[in-house]
């Protein structure tokens, strides 16, 4: 029984550590805070010239280099991402956290949901 409960954790201390975490506006807000943290938009140079969180960082998602470029950023600080609804940063979070990213988190509702 103790191994059966041992095998159980592990599995899901594995799923959690690559969990991809979502974040509210508020929680996002929070994390701008954080010493060193990282705001990345994804968006497009057309959307970002509409308006952008203040202090963030633009790498088109869409671009061919995007993770050539997105590696430029400090893998060992939070990354917070964005784009317009939410799609693209999720999976640009999953992209970053498989090129070595530790903390990366996206803005639930994007760019649309943070005007709000």
């Amino acid at each position: 029984m103790k191994k059966i409960f041992m095998l159980f954790a592990l599995i899901f201390l594995g799923f959690t550590s690559t969990a991809q975490k979502r974040l509210s506006n508020e929680e996002f807000k929070t994390m701008m805070k954080e010493k060193g943290a990282q705001i990345l938009d994804v968006r497009t140079a057309k959307e970002v010239a509409e308006g952008k969180i203040e202090g963030s960082v633009n790498i088109d998602y869409f671009s061919p280099k995007f993770l050539e470029n997105a590696s430029k950023l400090d893998k060992s600080k939070p990354v917070l991402i964005y784009c317009a609804a939410g799609g693209r940063s999720l999976s640009a979070a999953k992209d970053l956290k498989e090129a070595g990213f530790k903390k990366v988190f996206d803005l639930q509702n994007g760019y649309e949901g943070w005007k709000e």
